[in-house]
């Protein structure tokens, strides 16, 4: 029987390459890095995007520009930002005391500022602690008014509500939280300049 040697072939057992060991951390390192990165731009997209709305929203009730205020009824024309919204609450616990407090000059102010200091607090990266624990007391408020557990409104039609717990005001809150929590600002914002200030740094809750 003729034997052929094959040089070439090699043996079942095969120690592992230690250039590939030496490869594969790196490597691992360069995926969390990459991951890490596009984490914080979903954020900051998000950040701006949410900002957005609460800004705009100030802007169309403060000047009227025919999207959810019709022109001529903004507030600097001496229009309520609030009497349209919680003088037609037509069901929940708080009902009545809505109705007590629509076009009332402090629930205006109050209101308004709440929009403008969150949406400019999200659009610039700073505060974002201080934005989610205004805008989630705005959006609880706002999720009373419209309270979604109720199928019928108090004079008995019904209410419409697609949701009996989940609606945009809880989502809006939720993404407010999410945001402060994942420090949103640093990334196409002003975060890291802003925790760098002395008095911010003395007071992390500024962040």
């Amino acid at each position: 029987m003729a034997v052929h040697d094959h040089p070439h072939r090699h043996l079942g057992f095969r120690f592992p390459s230690l250039r590939r060991d030496r490869t594969a951390p790196a490597s691992a390192d360069e995926t969390t890095a990459a991951a890490t990165a596009t984490r914080a731009y979903v954020f900051a997209g998000l950040r701006l995007l949410t900002g957005f709305v609460f800004l705009w929203a100030f802007l169309d009730k403060t000047f009227g520009f025919g999207y959810a205020t019709q022109s001529g009824n903004g507030w600097i024309d001496g229009g309520s930002p609030t009497k349209g919204f919680l003088g037609g609450v037509a069901v929940g616990p708080m009902e009545s005391t809505f109705h007590d407090w629509a076009g009332d000059a402090w629930a205006d102010w109050l209101f308004m500022l709440g929009l403008l200091g969150i949406g400019l607090a999200l659009i610039a990266g700073i505060g974002l602690r201080l934005a989610a624990v205004a805008g989630t007391a705005m959006m609880a408020l706002m999720w009373i008014a419209e309270w979604p557990p109720a199928k019928h409104l108090s004079d008995g039609s019904a209410s419409m509500s697609t949701n009996p717990f989940a609606d945009y005001h809880l989502i809006y809150a939720i993404v407010l939280i999410a945001l402060a929590a994942a420090g949103a600002g640093a990334t196409w914002g002003l975060g890291k300049a802003w925790a760098r200030l002395p008095f911010v740094s003395r007071n992390r809750w500024l962040l």
